[in-house]
């Protein structure tokens, strides 16, 4: 499979997105990704809602699971842990959370504001190993555009 021009779409986003408002640039660049990035199922936003927590976002998609706590699946690894998460295989994950079923591999990328987590970006794929070290460091660079398009603030809301 070829890669997409990561460099170009990086650029392409890059004028697509507003500069201050979070949530029109979260959707768009989900939808952006969805166009431009072959073989997904699922393109999404996942944000740090509550401590140790992540709500649902911005998606491309079938409906999604919601919350997801750190200490679940490949979204709260790459929360926890605050790096990338490259899944060929989900069902080779123990406590993989499965939202749709189509889904082989996953990527996730943490989004980091000055040095909190503010969210995670998920791809699913329903062709297991579809994500290569090309598509990784691609969509790293497309989350640092979002993050400086972006005025992206850490609201957490706690619960008593």
């Amino acid at each position: 499979m070829q890669h997409p021009d990561y460099p170009l779409l990086a650029r392409q986003l890059a004028s697509l997105l507003d500069d201050s408002d979070w949530l029109t640039n979260s959707a768009q660049t989900c939808a952006f990704i969805m166009q431009e990035i072959p073989d997904l199922n699922w393109a999404g936003f996942y944000l740090q809602c509550r401590p140790e927590v992540l709500c649902l976002g911005s998606f491309q998609g079938k409906p999604a699971c919601h919350p997801i706590p750190f200490s679940k699946g490949v979204c709260g690894k790459a929360a926890r842990e605050r790096t990338t998460q490259r899944v060929d295989d989900v069902f080779a994950v123990a406590d993989h959370i499965a939202c749709d079923a189509d889904s082989r591999a996953e990527l996730v990328v943490p989004i980091i504001v000055n040095a909190e987590l503010w969210g995670v970006l998920d791809l699913d794929s329903p062709i297991p190993a579809r994500f290569s070290d090309v598509d990784q460091k691609g969509i790293e660079r497309l989350i640092e555009v979002f993050i400086a398009h972006s005025k992206l603030v850490i609201n957490l809301t706690t619960t008593s």
